[in-house]
């Protein structure tokens, strides 16, 4: 596990629970580039420049300063900032306990972390953890992490308490802003045939079965113009784009989902989700026996 990035409590009520935050995700698929030289295929670097004195300034010699006019600055100093009074820049405040459903997740949820209980947290820890899965809610809370106050939640998931960082409400851009058809109608033979193709491609979501095809075929790219060869893989085709006979192309889904599944589809992923679950329990098993 890598190092904590912040370490506080969480206020439950009056009970406090010493944590301390990890990062629940990184970062593997990305293929990072550099910005070269045309002339010279050599790094490009960016300097810290002030336009006003025309001269290259140094990171630790630049100061923060917040634009209150047009070109007019406000500088503010690390002591500035350590004396906010905030109780969020030391705590994770619980405000409340809210339904899973009453939170709009794929519009609000950020960045996900854990929280790891200090060795005399263990219990009131394990009692969050439990009650909030027993009442199926999450806690709302705020807390300050890298000069931002931040509106998180948190939740009971595989053991831990998982805390995830939410967009403020303003944050949020509304459905409205966009050119939505309105008054369409959708025969009830249509709907019934999309609720085919649902159920014909219904499935267990396992994250193993998918894989980041576009790193693989970035990096088959990278190989071959290194070795020289010209080689490199055809591109893609472009998606069918024309709107078509809406029924006859939710049969021919069907049809095609019902082909995956013959062909052992559906079958050899459950065999194979089965597989990775014992493995991964034998592990889980060889780890606590150790």
């Amino acid at each position: 596990m890598p190092r904590s990035i912040w370490k506080g409590v969480v206020g439950f009520g009056m009970v406090a629970i010493p944590v301390r935050l990890y990062l629940a995700t990184e970062t593997q698929s990305k293929v990072s580039f550099n910005l070269l030289c045309p002339q010279h295929d050599s790094r490009i670097k960016n300097k810290r420049w002030c336009l006003e004195g025309d001269h290259e300034v140094a990171w630790n010699d630049t100061v923060r300063g917040y634009e209150y006019e047009k070109d007019t600055y406000v500088k503010l100093e690390d002591e500035d900032l350590d004396r906010l009074q905030l109780s969020s820049s030391r705590a994770i405040d619980i405000a409340g306990f809210i339904k899973d459903e009453e939170l709009p997740g794929p519009l609000y949820y950020q960045t996900a972390y854990y929280l790891e209980p200090e060795k005399a947290a263990a219990k009131p820890y394990a009692l969050l953890k439990k009650t909030l899965e027993k009442t199926g809610r999450i806690a709302i809370a705020k807390f300050a992490l890298r000069e931002r106050e931040r509106l998180v939640s948190l939740r009971a998931l595989d053991g831990a308490l998982v805390l995830n960082t939410l967009h403020w409400p303003e944050e949020i851009r509304s459905a409205e802003e966009l050119d939505l058809p309105e008054d369409v109608k959708v025969t009830a033979k249509e709907v019934a045939m999309a609720e085919n193709v649902v159920e014909a491609m219904a499935m267990e979501f396992d994250p193993d079965e998918f894989k980041d095809e576009y790193k693989e075929a970035l990096m088959k790219i990278v190989e071959a113009k290194v070795q020289g060869r010209e080689d490199i893989v055809a591109p893609a085709e472009e998606p069918e784009t024309t709107v078509v006979d809406l029924m006859a192309a939710l049969k021919a889904s069907v049809e095609k989902a019902k082909r995956g599944e013959k062909a052992g589809g559906r079958s050899a992923r459950g065999s194979e989700r089965e597989t990775k679950r014992s493995a991964s329990t034998s592990r889980t098993a060889r780890r606590r026996a150790s």
